[in-house]
């Protein structure tokens, strides 16, 4: 009789948070499209400051996110859930999207999470800091174009995507390298 290999308790635990959060992530980046921003467009995403002069959709800061808490869903859950969960959140966009962006809302999502995933599996046993930062570089600008070109038809906001984005993951760094020394000294090892 096989048995199954049994998953950390506490790896899995966190697994399944990183899973919870990664999925509000969708209906929260879609609420604030619509809905918050220093300024709303008629017809138009709601836009916040991500630099100096520089605006993007308020929906940046939950996609920057995403991004990353995909990455942790693989490191914890392995890449299988991490798929499923890709698949699952561009139902969800869908669903949950503004009749105007569900198309752009789950292609984009689609695309970019398989485009992370793409680039975080090789590299994430190696380096996970530098997994994680470049799988989500990847992501967000395939994200940007996509979600921009079928919501908007435009790439005005494209530079203010990638910023916003950017400062999310960047702004995540510390704890995920606050993660990979715990699970390190608590001999917690990546699915």
């Amino acid at each position: 009789m096989m048995t199954r290999p049994t998953i950390d308790p506490r790896r899995r635990r966190e697994g399944i948070a990183f899973l919870v959060l990664f999925a509000l992530t969708i209906p929260a980046a879609n609420w604030l499209i619509g809905h918050a921003g220093s300024m709303c467009q008629p017809n138009g995403p709601c836009l916040v400051p991500v630099a100096p002069g520089l605006m993007a959709p308020s929906g940046v800061t939950m996609i920057g996110i995403a991004l990353v808490l995909r990455d942790l869903v693989q490191r914890r859950l392995g890449v299988g859930v991490s798929a499923g969960a890709i698949l699952a959140g561009a139902a969800i966009s869908a669903l949950l999207a503004p009749p105007a962006l569900v198309l752009a809302s789950a292609v984009a999502f689609l695309l970019s999470e398989a485009a992370d995933l793409a680039v975080y599996t090789p590299l994430a046993r190696r380096r996970l800091i530098a997994a994680v930062v470049a799988s989500s570089m990847a992501g967000l600008v395939v994200d940007s174009i996509v979600f921009l070109w079928l919501a908007f038809g435009s790439l005005d906001f494209l530079a203010g995507q990638i910023v916003g984005k950017a400062w999310m993951v960047l702004l995540s760094i510390p704890f995920v390298a606050w993660l990979r020394r715990r699970d390190e000294r608590l001999g917690i090892k990546p699915a």
